[in-house]
């Protein structure tokens, strides 16, 4: 029997790659994006796509309802759409917090409530939800992102005890640095939540730098993969890395909160 799966965010970077490959596996894939023009190959492979925000509740829904309507299951939810958006802490706006907010956790609820009655039903499912090693690991302008990773990280471990009994699980997959526009585009967004003579300028030309002398060989494609084990493995795990280095990070960044602390100092 043809597998379902639901995939957030699909119109660039993992998402992308990730309805490919759950395509390529035989699962009939739904998902969406708020750009359609940016998912028209995958609607030539097949992929069911439609536009998505995840902070409009009615959007949300209609995804869902269409693919129950043309399947009649979901077997996998994977709560991918999401961004960064840097700035210092003293001069983001509250509302554009929140809407980070709105996006990389609470929208990822939104859908979720809506998955789970199906999911109940059948008696399982899986729920896949991309954080970040970030939800371990900080550095300065990323206050906020940090925050929606953290919450993703405990929002997933509390919804999966629940939903445990009813044979659904829920689990998180929590990239590194990886070969995509999202660090490009998160600096690009501290640049404009700069206010005028700000004094973190020189931080966020800093954190620039910085980052334009990392190059990540871990690819979009390869996250897909990861995602796929995710969504498949017969014994879940809480938590899934696509390297040994990116779980040794978060491993060092929980149990020495100091050391970590005093080497990124250095750093920055």
């Amino acid at each position: 029997m043809t597998k379902v799966a639901i995939i957030t965010g699909i119109s660039a970077g993992m998402g992308h790659a990730a309805a490919l490959y759950f395509k390529e596996k035989g699962y009939e894939v739904y998902g969406g994006a708020r750009r359609m023009d940016r998912m028209q190959d995958l609607a030539e492979q097949g992929v069911h796509v439609q536009e998505l925000d995840l902070t409009d509740k009615i959007s949300i829904r209609q995804l869902v309802d269409r693919t129950i309507k043309e399947q009649g299951k979901i077997d996998v939810l994977i709560n991918n759409a999401g961004y960064g958006e840097y700035g210092p802490l003293e001069e983001v706006p509250t509302e554009t917090a929140k809407r980070q907010f709105e996006v990389n956790l609470f929208g990822a609820n939104e859908i979720t409530q809506f998955v789970l009655p199906t999911m109940r039903n059948q008696g399982y499912g899986r729920i896949v939800n991309v954080s970040s090693i970030g939800g371990d690991l900080y550095t300065p302008l990323g206050g906020w992102y940090h925050a929606t990773k953290a919450g993703v990280n405990m929002w997933s471990d509390v919804l999966d005890m629940e939903v445990k009994p009813f044979g659904i699980r829920s689990v998180v997959v929590q990239p590194g640095g990886t070969a995509t526009e999202w660090q490009k585009v998160a600096l690009e967004n501290a640049h404009k939540n700069l206010q005028d003579n700000s004094p973190y300028e020189a931080l966020v030309d800093r954190e620039e730098e910085i980052s334009g002398k990392f190059s990540f060989s871990a690819t979009a494609e390869d996250l897909a993969k990861v995602f796929y084990k995710a969504a498949t493995d017969a014994k879940p795990k809480r938590r899934y890395f696509n390297s040994i280095g990116d779980h040794a990070a978060v491993i060092f960044a929980r149990t020495m909160p100091n050391a970590y602390r005093a080497i990124v100092s250095k750093i920055v």
